[in-house]
């Protein structure tokens, strides 16, 4: 209890400018191989089959494999015993010929079980089902039906009216989650249960407190379930990069969930759009802002206490989407590369598919914003991941010689020195890698 309270105040702090700032030179908790920790949202059924299978191609060539992929209830139960199969069929078909792994997330109400009333704005599928165990029967239907399915999901983001209205519930989203899991460990045992992706860090906006805090009172954690967030900010260091907010908030919130022995922490969604506007909650930062923004965040959750995450997302959208949510793909809507998807290859093929923490370089001196990460690659290279919004030089002693790797671009150069290497930290994520 203690701690979920150090928790909300940390939060709490965080949001009116917080005066702790995070250490920024981390060391990851354990190897990361990227076909297992990074997944993708995919859109899959707002495209036809031959769309899709040409975005499942360039998932493969970047040599990912996990995608989550959404299902509305309403949409495959319109009404009351009558379902929607024939493009999931299609859909976990194509998954499986692709040996592709998903996690599937049923969300919404279908309006004959709907808690909604013409009294209570918005549609039905933005409230909760009035019985919970009728959504946990389809859930478990689901199941049952697509065993190829690897991991299912129960709702998201319910500490946002925009999912469950009229208010957030944590009372009501747990009975959804217990009667869900129940069902789920009885139609597909030993399939993994992903508690709904919760908006940010669990803020619950509309009548205040955490939703992650209040579940855990009542015993949610105890249910074998999987806990996910989305932890979006405006900037990959955070809301307020000066703090470091970013690196603070996932330490101090993955740290009590570890503590609570949940069963994995995932982040399910987070991203940044590169559309042109009119501005929303996030910056407009283009496409190039969103290739730079994608490949910082990621260098920092690859070395925080992540089990999974799943950036959002594959595809861009179409106009079914509003402004902002239509820009966040690797692909345009022909399936094409953007800047984003270029860039994160050239990471993953500077990396390798797989790193080991490692101590970075031993730094004489650098700027104090400065981002560090070390790693050794599966060939036993070293590899540092660095970056500083103050563009500060950097002296490192020991290093004779090495090569500067710019993902963004793709390029890179020899460097040598006589015992002490220079060289200038970016805004952008660079990466340096020798031998010892």
């Amino acid at each position: 209890m203690k701690r979920w309270l150090l928790l909300a105040t940390v939060l709490c702090g965080l949001a009116s400018g917080p005066a702790a700032r995070a250490d920024t030179r981390l060391t990851a908790p354990r190897p990361v191989a990227w076909q297992d920790f990074l997944g993708v949202n995919a859109h899959f059924l707002w495209f036809t089959p031959a769309q899709y299978r040409q975005q499942m191609a360039m998932l493969k060539k970047l040599g990912l494999r996990w995608t989550r992929v959404d299902l509305h209830w309403d949409r495959h139960e319109p009404k009351e015993n009558q379902y929607v199969f024939a493009p999931l069929d299609q859909l976990t078909g194509e998954l499986k010929a692709q040996q592709l792994k998903s996690v599937f997330y049923l969300v919404g109400s279908a309006p004959f079980a709907s808690s909604s009333s013409p009294l209570l704005p918005g549609q039905s599928d933005q409230f909760p089902p009035r019985d919970p165990e009728v959504f946990a029967k389809r859930m478990a239907m689901l199941a049952r039906r697509y065993p190829g399915v690897d991991a299912w999901q129960v709702w998201n983001e319910p500490n946002l009216p925009a999912f469950w209205r009229p208010l957030p519930s944590p009372e009501g989203y747990g009975r959804l989650l217990q009667s869900s899991v129940r069902a789920l460990q009885q139609a597909a045992p030993g399939k993994p249960v992903v508690m709904a992706g919760m908006a940010y860090y669990s803020q619950m906006p509309a009548r205040g407190g955490l939703m992650l805090e209040e579940l855990g009172k009542k015993g949610a954690f105890g249910l074998g379930a999987i806990v996910a967030y989305h932890p979006y900010s405006l900037q990959p260091e955070g809301d307020d990069p000066k703090a470091r907010d970013f690196v603070l908030r996932a330490q101090t919130v993955n740290s009590r969930l570890r503590d609570a022995k949940v069963a994995g922490i995932w982040a399910t969604e987070w991203g940044w759009s590169s559309y042109a506007g009119p501005r929303e909650e996030q910056d407009i930062i283009g496409a190039g802002g969103q290739a730079d923004y994608l490949l910082r965040r990621l260098a920092l959750m690859s070395a925080l206490d992540y089990d999974r995450i799943f950036l959002f997302a594959l595809s861009d959208l179409d106009s079914r989407a509003g402004a902002r949510d239509r820009g966040y793909g690797l692909l345009d809507l022909n399936g094409k590369p953007k800047p984003a998807y270029a860039a994160l290859a050239n990471f993953l093929a500077m990396t390798g598919p797989r790193l080991s923490p490692a101590a970075p370089p031993d730094i004489a001196a650098g700027p104090d914003d400065l981002y560090s990460i070390g790693w050794r690659k599966a060939d036993g290279s070293r590899l540092w991941m660095f970056w500083s919004a103050s563009e500060g030089a950097v002296r490192l002693k020991g290093i004779r010689q090495a090569r500067l790797l710019q993902p963004l671009s793709g390029k890179s150069q020899t460097l040598k020195s006589d015992g002490e290497l220079k060289v200038r930290a970016a805004r952008q994520l660079q990466m340096l890698e020798w031998r010892e």
